[in-house]
């Protein structure tokens, strides 16, 4: 026993010099990724606090009606809204708003084809499997560190930390959608002298879309559960008067910032479910 823990293996060594390694080879890699991040985050901040609020609860109601034709979710949506901008948490709101979003589409555009990919190869997808669970099973203050030394303070390194906890369910949700397509489909399209390329635009991703909006859904859940963790990061949001309450055990304040997230949680899985997918719940 005694030989054993006296033979440490240095992993925490390790890892340090990987950091630091980067640091000193690799910063102007990372200044890029944070850079063209930030903007990403920006576009979405302006799109969403340029507007009155007013003017953004109208054209969210009217868009939840187009998506669903019919008056109950539009009505929630406006009464949600209303109710944050009520109790003085619109502008955390929209900043919250603009990291879940930019997190998520980072993670689809990662996560959609690795997910593909994945699907058709079976040793990647090997590969991948241990890689997807320490991402989700690693504590998050972990690679909260580096990603600080790395991207500094701010939102980059908050939506770092959201993209590695979310993007293992958009790859694992794509990868099962593909691989579900039943193989009399996938002979039908080959018997009409289908290419791999068309195959999988026209007969497997059609197959796998419900998979891959609750790949989304669950990867824009996931990230809403990090709004506390990125403000520890220097991220604006909801996290941010979360952290204060908690740090002032002030209850108030936190049901009051605990109720907007949750309102934001309910409309945003109602937008992209889907009709038959509320019929069941």
């Amino acid at each position: 026993m005694e030989f054993i823990t006296e033979n440490k293996i240095p992993i925490g060594k390790w890892a340090k010099y990987g950091v630091d390694w980067l640091t000193d080879n690799a910063s102007l890699f990372f200044d890029a990724i944070a850079y063209g991040l930030e903007n990403v985050i920006m576009a979405f901040l302006w799109c969403l606090q340029t507007p009155h609020p007013l003017v953004i609860v109208a054209l969210t109601t009217l868009l939840a009606w187009v998506v669903k034709r019919n008056f109950t979710f539009p009505l929630f949506v406006a009464c949600a809204l209303l109710l944050i901008i009520n109790q003085g948490y619109w502008e955390e709101t929209t900043e919250t708003l603009s990291l879940v979003i930019s997190a998520s589409v980072v993670c689809m555009i990662v996560g959609v084809p690795t997910g593909v990919l994945a699907a058709h190869n079976s040793r990647f997808s090997a590969f991948l499997r241990p890689i997807l669970d320490l991402m989700q099973t690693i504590p998050t203050f972990v690679y909260l560190i580096p990603a600080l030394i790395l991207f500094g303070l701010g939102m980059v390194p908050g939506l770092i930390a959201t993209f590695i906890f979310a993007v293992p369910a958009s790859v694992r949700l794509t990868e099962l959608g593909v691989r579900s397509t039943p193989r009399p489909l996938i002979e039908a399209g080959l018997a009409f002298g289908a290419t791999p390329n068309q195959l999988l635009w026209k007969v497997e991703l059609p197959y796998a879309l419900p998979n891959i909006m609750a790949g989304l859904t669950q990867t824009i859940m996931l990230s809403l559960s990090m709004v506390v963790i990125a403000a520890l990061v220097g991220a604006d949001g909801l996290g941010v008067p979360t952290l204060r309450a908690l740090n002032t055990v002030n209850i108030a304040k936190g049901f009051e910032v605990g109720i907007a997230i949750v309102l934001i949680a309910i409309v945003l899985d109602r937008f992209l479910r889907t009709d038959s997918e509320s019929g069941q719940n």
